[in-house]
């Protein structure tokens, strides 16, 4: 910004003062609830007073907020705690937010109590100087539960898996040196094998399928051992986890295509950049033919699950980002903008949401495999920046196109090609640069253009 330039930079909707505020300092049993509503005399006032976190004590709260006219309800975001306050006083018509504890609490100089946390997000309540935590309506968060329940289940099936293959290896089994991943029906069959007392290494060798039965020589090497009762006892137990932990995984994902299917009727009327009822031209709009899962599915790098997992993270309603640059830094992909003076550089981009990061992660990991956009974006960053730089830079790129798309029902992917920055190059300047080199060199170059024959 040039010295003497006057900028104008207008507030946004949460930004703006509120006459009659209330603010919640959560904690597991009670909550610290404090009031500021204006006075006759014109001055404001305050009370505070301690509210046991219970279902029947926050709706009389509730409704004695509702009675007072409140305009704004704040809560903080303590752990998991704040879950009963912003839902029953969300379902009673309340306008609520919730706030990051880490950005209101750091403020060095004032004394450190519940009433005084409550008074001071009271006071901040009222001039709009608190930034609103994104929770996304209630059929959405039901599906969030469920994504991150699947989640957790299938990083659950992962260890159990790696507790499998230590414990072949300590019965010298070496088999996943051999098959490329532990949940094979191969390597199944092994040690279902293995476990009913079959000691056998060619015979064990002979239950492979695919491509492992051209090593048959190397897994005869791999299955000679040592395992026991012992092994086979433990074995028996992993194995029966896994097998719970899958039937687990398949209710959660059969339940999730329910919920998706159904969430267009849940989601508000007035809603109208999300997925509409289906209609004669598909269940996603005119023109399409496609549901949302598929139409992000086309993505390079998102699969079904990773499609189903971002829509229970950010929702379908964009107008809760006003532009793709919204989602990203509040996603924690763009890095933040740290200013002094003539100094300005680039701060981290912060933890962000580690379900929507860790999704986005895995689809720019398989998008730079590609020859595609994503893919020739991540290889010419990766060149100056560094991997680690390349990959956030690619699930940026990949979070805006999700945003257009849940912007515009009628949208379709369309990728941008492995060609396109070369295509864009300015002819005139790579000309010039190219005369300069030469030049340098000690050559005087005269060009002359090749007439189409």
């Amino acid at each position: 910004m040039a010295a003497g330039e006057v900028q104008e930079i207008l507030d946004e909707d949460h930004e703006r003062l509120v006459e009659r505020v209330c603010a919640i300092d959560v904690a597991k049993a009670s909550g610290m609830v404090c009031t500021r509503v204006p006075r006759p005399s014109g001055s404001r006032s305050s009370r505070v007073w301690q509210v046991p976190a219970t279902s029947r004590a926050v709706s009389d709260l509730a409704a004695q907020l509702v009675e007072l006219g409140v305009e704004k309800v704040t809560v903080e975001s303590t752990s998991d705690y704040w879950r009963i306050w912003f839902s029953l006083l969300e379902a009673a018509g309340l306008d609520v937010q919730l706030v990051n504890a880490r950005e209101v609490k750091n403020v060095p100089g004032r004394p450190k109590t519940d009433k005084l946390d409550a008074v001071w997000l009271a006071k901040l309540t009222e001039r709009g100087m608190l930034r609103p935590s994104f929770v996304p309506p209630p059929p959405v968060r039901r599906l969030r539960d469920y994504t991150r329940l699947r989640v957790d289940l299938t990083r659950e099936r992962t260890r159990h898996y790696q507790r499998l293959e230590k414990l072949l290896e300590d019965a010298l089994i070496k088999v996943s040196s051999i098959a490329s991943r532990m949940d094979l029906a191969s390597v199944r069959d092994m040690v279902e094998a293995l476990i009913a007392g079959e000691r056998d290494p060619r015979r064990l060798a002979g239950l492979a399928r695919g491509r492992l039965k051209s090593r048959h020589s190397e897994l005869v090497e791999a299955l000679t051992g040592r395992f026991d009762d012992h092994h086979a006892e433990l074995a028996r137990m992993l194995l029966d986890a896994i097998d719970a932990l899958n039937g687990q995984i398949d209710t959660l994902t059969t339940r999730i295509d329910q919920l998706l299917q159904t969430l267009p009727d849940d989601l508000p009327d007035d809603l109208d950049n999300g997925p509409g009822p289906a209609g004669p031209d598909g269940p996603d709009g005119p023109g399409t033919g496609m549901s949302i899962v598929e139409r992000l599915d086309e993505i390079p790098g998102i699969d079904v699950r990773g499609a189903q997992i971002i829509l229970a993270e950010i929702g379908l309603d964009m107008t809760r980002f006003p532009t793709a640059g919204h989602l990203t830094s509040w996603a924690k992909l763009t890095p933040r903008t740290v200013q002094s003076g003539a100094t300005n550089r680039g701060g981290k981009t912060g933890k962000g949401n580690p379900y929507l990061k860790g999704v986005l992660g895995e689809a720019a990991t398989a998008a730079a495999k590609t020859q595609t956009f994503l893919g020739e974006r991540y290889r010419r960053i990766v060149k100056r920046r560094g991997k680690l730089k390349a990959m956030v830079a690619v699930a940026r790129s990949i979070l805006v196109i999700v945003w257009h798309l849940l912007a515009d029902p009628g949208a379709r992917f369309h990728d941008l090609g492995v060609d396109y920055h070369a295509t864009r190059i300015d002819t005139d300047r790579k000309i010039r640069n190219h005369l300069r080199q030469l030049q340098a060199l000690g050559y005087t170059v005269t060009l002359n253009p090749i007439t189409a024959a």
